[in-house]
């Protein structure tokens, strides 16, 4: 195992050969985007920061999931249009998050990057976030890249972090899947990042959330709990048998054969 194995599958699975899985995965992980486009009033928070040439960082920007759904779920008609920096280490993902941009996102700049390798003069944005972004960071580039993360956003600007709590499906699924099936990096958690960004200087608030997602469908269940763990070489069967990830799948799983998962998120605020 090294360092980078789990960074390594991620950037693999955002690829256009991972379509299929990462539709799948979205079928369920859809509700992480619009429980945080729920949890705060978006056309205050970012209309009472626009200013004439204003702009935002999307950090590991994924497939856009985020700004989309606050453009379903909060009004931000009376937002004015930012300018919108698209950065991700995998270029397919900045393409799929620029083609579902529209007002009051413009996009800008396509950054095909690490938070880590951002250069030292991208600063001064008004608003950057990071939604469910920071799984795959390898711990021992954690203080880098939060550090990146508050200088980069302008004196007085807004930062956010939306992370899944070590208590969470996805880390708590990933640390049962690394006893029962293959060794690997875990992911890192809203702690371990709340923690780095305090390092890094920011003043952080927190705010957490609780939801549910579940399926009765073994197809979709699948398709998911495969992009949880980016490796869609293990099927649900070999996972319901392997050992610790076993008794955990059972734990969500009801004598009907359904799947319930619970997710806890962290807002860090800074």
């Amino acid at each position: 195992m090294s360092t980078g194995d789990t960074a390594q599958r991620s950037l693999e699975h955002w690829s256009e050969a991972g379509r299929t899985g990462m539709e799948a995965f979205y079928a369920l992980a859809a509700e992480d985007y619009r429980q945080l486009a729920l949890a705060a009033d978006w056309a205050e928070i970012l209309g009472g920061r626009a200013h004439d040439g204003w702009s935002l960082l999307d950090v590991a920007c994924g497939s856009g999931k985020f700004p989309a759904a606050l453009r379903t779920y909060a009004d931000l008609g009376a937002v004015p249009d930012v300018a919108y920096d698209l950065l991700d280490p995998s270029a397919f993902s900045v393409q799929e998050a620029r083609g579902v941009l529209a007002p009051p996102f413009v996009p800008r700049h396509d950054l095909v990057m690490t938070l880590q390798d951002l250069p030292a003069e991208r600063t001064g944005y008004d608003v950057v976030w990071a939604t469910h972004a920071l799984y795959a960071l390898p711990p021992a580039e954690l203080d880098v890249a939060a550090a990146r993360l508050v200088a980069s956003t302008a004196p007085g600007g807004l930062g956010l972090v939306a992370q899944a709590t070590a208590a969470s499906h996805y880390l708590v699924f990933y640390d049962a899947f690394r006893a029962g099936v293959r060794d690997a990096t875990p992911y890192t958690t809203a702690e371990q990042v709340r923690d780095a960004l305090v390092r890094a200087g920011a003043e952080v608030r927190e705010q957490r959330i609780t939801y549910r997602t579940g399926t009765d469908d073994r197809a979709v269940a699948e398709g998911f709990l495969q992009r949880c763990a980016f490796d869609d070489s293990v099927t649900l069967d070999q996972m319901e048998a392997a050992p610790v990830l076993g008794a955990y799948l059972a734990s969500c799983r009801d004598p009907a054969g359904s799947y319930t998962f619970s997710h806890e998120a962290a807002l860090l605020w800074f």
